[in-house]
């Protein structure tokens, strides 16, 4: 996956070929003052920010070379020689600079000594200098807001991954900690936050000027890319039981009470996390501040962990259950941080999966601890585990861990940050939590983390420490923690088990979509995995666990006769499973008759095991399709949703086609009872229903009634909608059906309609009211709006940068905008693609959206064109994308080609033709 890895190696004393720093210094402390100016500069009209600092280090091999970390800095010269001051503490002496440059390329500042540094020796570097305080969403940058008709200024940061340099020289890498002292000279009239709590905060003046400035207290030891300084004039609102946790966000927002819920909800996942980690909050205080421009969903820099408004905010008259879940899910990733991540920090970024695939997994923990009755533990399932599987089936993907030598680039460095490293890395995690037990897992887990309480860590770290957990509790394995764990982290992929029932013969094999793909990528372990397998028969889960160790063995238990098997019971362990056709035919039987007998998770596993398992050529197409026939009868979200996530692949392959019509009258018939059975559970619209999934499901209902064309849905969504119209100041449709009912709304009416969704988009006070409009804007079927849309997406004052493509790919999931968006970005690359930079710019998930229906020669040579037109730029961060959605319509092409007419005959046969 990582095509730069030709890093030339050091030539000779030259620093232009050097990426990662030597550990010959060590820094102890940073002493650092910065001065962001708020106001653009007379002359450029550049913003600017002005700072200096010191660092304390140590020097542990003797050397005359010193190589710091900088990037986009201007420094002064001192003392009319060097850009930089090099002496000893207490007097002692230092060795005399020879020259210093910068070195763009490795983003260094270098410094050549005449003499050599001493071995055990500290030594103090002091530097002046000016950075460009832009707006583009990385290191100390400005973000910019409208309050009031009035033009907001907001100065914060983003050092994770690189970005530090861009702030202060520094060495910017996870495992060279050191504590920070920070100054921060900000305007009157706004407030200074960082890592520590505000210790002092003075008015004075410099140079003429009216300041404030604020001090904080030193850090903790910690790693550079959790640094945080946020300047702005926002409000918070606090508690403080063991420790301060304060919610900070545009004043506006915090006297609507959109901080509440986040407040709420913060205390409680704390405490949570200090039970499960057996360790308390290591810091004064925890700051939470929602931020109008932020590339990431949120930072858990510590102690002042920053967010996207639609993030952090959650206002309880419009916003849905999924952004209260949004909401609690990213606070509690975020905190989990403060423990893994923060605390104990991976050495290297090879192994980021191991620091955001945990806290991945344990937020679904925190949040349930938070919201005991939402059942939030199992969508996991449906929102990590699925999503991965998706992309983890392809020959394309690419192992957990990597060599720590193959990710030298700031470029590697951000595309490890990828489905893989959060969704595959929660899902195995959750695996070895559930075959250890949960108790040996936080047994083991708090040893680490106390073990190696601020300074950084390896994977093997933790195998080795939930290894002496087994070993204390007497758990039986087959192998230890790492030779398992190994199989999961070193290979890509993951394994289809299948049981033949009539002889109890049970097989693995790595899992492709595409059967006639070829893995060229070497697997150490030859694609075999040692696999947890828990599983059901009679209806009933059989005792202990059951371990497959072997590409094939034989479990007699599992000669079932005329009962049905079922295996990975509640999706625990990372895998598909298929059977042979007599045990698929007594599952099917049974979800037709009572499929209650069978737990929630593994029918919603069954539609999407039988799914994919069709599309490797598997199992057939029919069959698939058949495990959704029975959900006339369901009412539960999880099953449903697994069944429209599957059925999405086929709206994007078939609506353009002449199977369009028969697959919708299919899913109306599928889908009416559901409409009716949530018209009936909420007194005719009039209720909220009272379980979480429940309210999820309600939204499917009308959705894809309005969707497939059921007149009684659309009536309503369209009644709705008008009411609103009518009356804008008065929204009276239900925060959870907000999303869909825009949609359908939209979708059925013109001009007026849509110009009435963006007046209301452009004045949404709330993040996720305007993130639902967005998206709605875009369901129109007329083209010139569409057309209208995608132009609003290269003027920023219009539609901001970070959502531009957002938008692009929302136009590009309508049937109608698909062609359009794809036109669109090809008359515009270069234009986004410069513009746009790196920072603000999704531009991965810009290339998937436009280009997810593509399915015809005709759209492989359009995309094979683009390639070689742009080639020569490069495509930056979508590098890896591009070469995706070749592989992708390829297999698409194949597949419609494949499959097309049996899908037709199915879907005729099922609805025959009593549906008009």
């Amino acid at each position: 996956m990582h095509r730069h890895n030709k890093a030339s190696k050091p030539m000779g004393g030259f620093a232009d070929a050097i990426y990662r720093l030597s550990t010959d210094l060590i820094p102890d402390y940073y002493n650092i003052t910065l001065w962001p100016h708020l106001s653009p500069q007379p002359n450029t009209g550049l913003y600017i920010f002005t700072g200096q600092s010191t660092v304390e280090f140590e020097c542990v091999k003797e050397t005359d070379l010193i190589l710091i970390h900088s990037n986009k800095l201007n420094y002064t010269t001192l003392d009319n020689t060097h850009i930089v001051r090099l002496s000893a503490p207490d007097g002692g002496s230092a060795p005399n600079i020879k020259s210093t440059w910068l070195q763009p390329k490795t983003q260094y500042l270098v410094i050549q000594l005449y003499g050599k540094l001493t071995q055990g020796q500290k030594y103090l570097l002091y530097a002046e200098f000016t950075g460009e305080l832009a707006d583009d969403l990385a290191g100390f940058y400005r973000s910019e807001y409208e309050e009031d008709g009035v033009r907001k200024i907001v100065a914060t940061s983003q050092m994770h991954p690189t970005h530090a340099r861009k702030t202060f020289p520094c060495f910017d890498e996870p495992a060279i900690k050191a504590v920070f002292y920070m100054t921060l000279i900000h305007p009157p009239g706004t407030v200074a936050l960082s890592n520590g709590i505000e210790t002092d905060i003075v008015n004075t003046t410099i140079d003429g000027v009216a300041v404030i400035q604020t001090t904080f207290e030193p850090t903790k030891k910690m790693s550079t890319y959790l640094l945080a300084i946020v300047i702005s004039d926002y409000t918070n609102i606090s508690t403080e039981e063991d420790t301060l946790i304060r919610i900070w966000a545009r004043r506006a927002a915090i006297d609507q009470g959109q901080g509440d819920y986040a407040l709420n909800v913060t205390g409680p996942i704390l405490n949570f996390f200090q039970l499960y980690y057996n360790i308390s909050y290591p810091l004064s205080k925890s700051d939470h501040i929602a931020l109008p421009d932020f590339y990431f969903g949120a930072m858990e820099n510590w102690g002042l962990v920053t967010y996207r408004e639609t993030n952090l905010l959650y206002d309880p008259v419009t916003s849905s259950n999924g952004n209260k879940e949004t909401t609690a899910t990213i606070i509690a990733h975020e905190l989990a941080h403060m423990w893994f991540g923060n605390l104990v920090t991976l050495q290297w970024w090879n192994e980021v999966w191991l620091n955001e695939g945990f806290a991945t997994y344990v937020s679904y923990l925190g949040v349930n601890y938070a919201e005991p009755d939402w059942n939030v533990k199992d969508l996991i399932v449906l929102d990590d585990i699925h999503r991965v599987f998706a992309v983890d089936a392809l020959t394309s993907s690419h192992p957990l861990s990597t060599k720590e030598d193959s990710i030298i680039l700031p470029d590697q460095i951000t595309e490890q940050f990828d489905t893989i490293s959060y969704s595959k890395g929660a899902a195995v995690l959750r695996m070895l939590s559930d075959f250890l037990s949960e108790p040996v897992f936080v047994q083991g887990l708090n040893s680490y983390l106390n073990h190696f309480a601020y300074s950084n860590t390896v994977g093997n770290d933790l195998w080795h420490h939930l290894q002496m957990a087994v070993k204390a509790n007497n758990v039986s394995l087959p192998r230890p923690v790492c030779e398992i764990m190994n199989r999961w982290v070193l290979q890509m992929g993951f394994p289809v088990v299948t049981i033949d029932t009539p002889t109890g013969k049970v097989t693995q094999r790595h899992f492709l979509l595409d059967p006639e793909s070829n893995v060229t990528v070497e697997s150490p372990y030859n694609y075999e995995w040692l696999i947890p397998v828990r599983w059901m028969k009679r209806g009933e889960v059989q005792g202990a666990m059951w371990w497959l160790m072997e590409k094939e063995a034989v479990n007699l238990e599992m000669r079932s006769g005329d009962l049905w098997v079922l295996a990975n019971i509640n999706a625990t362990g990372y895998y598909r499973v298929n059977y042979d056709l007599g045990n698929w035919e007594r599952l099917l039987a049974q979800l037709k008759s009572e499929h209650q007998v069978i737990p929630v998770i593994n029918r919603a596993q069954l539609v999407d095991d039988a799914f994919n398992l069709a599309r490797a050529q598997l199992v057939s197409t029919t069959l698939a399709l058949r495990t959704t026939s029975y959900l006339s009868l369901e009412t539960e979200y999880m099953p449903w949703q697994s069944t429209l996530n599957n059925l999405h692949y086929y709206y994007l392959m078939l609506d353009r086609t002449e199977v369009y019509q028969p697959m919708q009258n299919y899913i109306k018939m599928l889908v009416t009872p559901l409409f009716l059975h949530f018209k009936n559970m909420t007194s005719d619209w009039v209720r909220v229903p009272d379980r979480h999934t429940e309210q999820y499901n309600q939204v499917n209902a009308i959705r894809m009634a309005c969707r497939t064309g059921l007149t009684e849905c659309q009536n309503l969504t369209i009644t709705w909608f008008k009411q609103w119209m009518d009356r804008p100041q008065h929204n009276l449709i239900e925060p959870n059906l907000r999303s869909a009912v825009y949609c359908s709304a939209i979708a059925a009416g013109g001009e007026v309609e849509w110009e009435f969704g963006w007046s209301q988009f452009e004045d949404a006070t709330l993040a996720s009211e305007a993130s639902k409009l967005m998206s709605a804007l875009a369901c129109t079927t007329k083209v010139q709006l569409l057309e209208r849309y995608l132009s609003y997406t290269l003027n920023s004052t219009l539609i901001r940068k970070q959502d531009a493509s957002t938008v692009i790919t929302a136009v590009a999931s309508n049937r109608v905008g698909q062609s359009l968006a794809w036109d669109f970005v090809r008359e515009h690359w270069e234009y986004m693609f410069t513009q746009y930079g790196v920072g603000a710019f999704n531009f991965a998930s810009l290339i998937n959206g436009v280009t997810a229906r593509f399915s015809t020669p005709a759209e492989l040579q359009h995309l094979g064109e683009f390639m070689e037109e742009h080639g020569a730029a490069g495509f930056g961060t979508a590098t890896l994308a591009v070469e995706q959605a070749l592989e992708r319509t390829r297999a698409n092409i194949k597949w419609l080609q494949q499959n097309k007419q049996e899908i037709w005959d199915w879907f005729n046969s099922q609805t025959g033709h009593q549906i008009h």
